[in-house]
Order: structure tokens, then sequence, then C-alpha cells
């Protein structure tokens, strides 16, 4: 069995790239079991996971394709919530979404690709974003 922790933010095309890369991943094993975690950094209002679109439609596609999928919600620190939802799992792969940014950018905002890329041992597929 393959278990993937799919981390979802509120970009729809982002959300179907990393959808595509599961999907083809999933498709030569033999079983599949996907976390699609979402974490608010700010949720005053008490949005749930499944009022994010991008989750939604990430979640769809891959019931679809006959993939057992979990929906998780956290609040704080993306990166934190992300290797901690890895570790609880035990999951074989991590997929984030990654972003164009300067090196300034990098410096002065933080990446929550690379603090989940330096923070784990396990692997991480990063998926740029699709033109749709």
């Amino acid at each position: 069995m393959v278990r993937v922790l799919l981390a979802l933010d509120d970009d729809i095309a982002q959300a179907h790239a990393q959808t595509n890369a599961i999907e083809d991943m999933v498709e030569t094993a033999s079983d599949a079991e996907v976390f699609i975690l979402h974490v608010f950094r700010d949720n005053p209002e008490g949005a749930s996971v499944q009022q994010v679109e991008a989750v939604r439609e990430a979640s769809d596609r891959l019931e679809e394709a006959g993939v057992d999928v979990q929906l998780l919600e956290a609040s704080g620190s993306p990166a934190d919530e992300i290797l901690r939802y890895a570790d609880e799992r035990d999951v074989d792969q991590i997929c984030v979404g990654g972003r164009k940014r300067s090196p300034a950018g990098k410096a002065l905002f933080g990446s929550v690709t690379q603090d989940v890329i330096l923070g784990t041992h396990r692997p991480v597929l990063v998926c740029g974003s699709t033109e749709e």
C-alpha cells in the first residue's frame, strides 16, 4: 500500500498539478491511501477543510480514480503541521506545491516547501502549478 500526504492550499491550479502527480503515482500502486491536508493559517470563522474548493476537487478526482481519501485539517504553521501529520500517518511520501520566488522573497518570507523538504527524511514530491 502506498500512503501519501497531499498538502493543499487554496490555489486550484496548484491543486490540479498535485492531483495529476498523485493520480499518476497511484495508478501503478496495488492499493493507495491519500491524506489531503489543508492548514489554515488563520481561521476565525471556523471554516472546515470541506469548504476549500481545491480540496474538494482533488478529493473528488482521487476518489473517482478509486483511491481511498481522508481529509485532514489543522491550524498554525503549514510546514510544522505537514510534518506532524506525515509522521502521525506514517506516509510514504509528502506532496507539496512549489511556487516561483526570488531569493530575497525566500529569505524574507520563508518557504513552506523548503521547510518540509529539510524537516523530514521522507520523500517529498514538489509540483509546479498548471495553467488551465
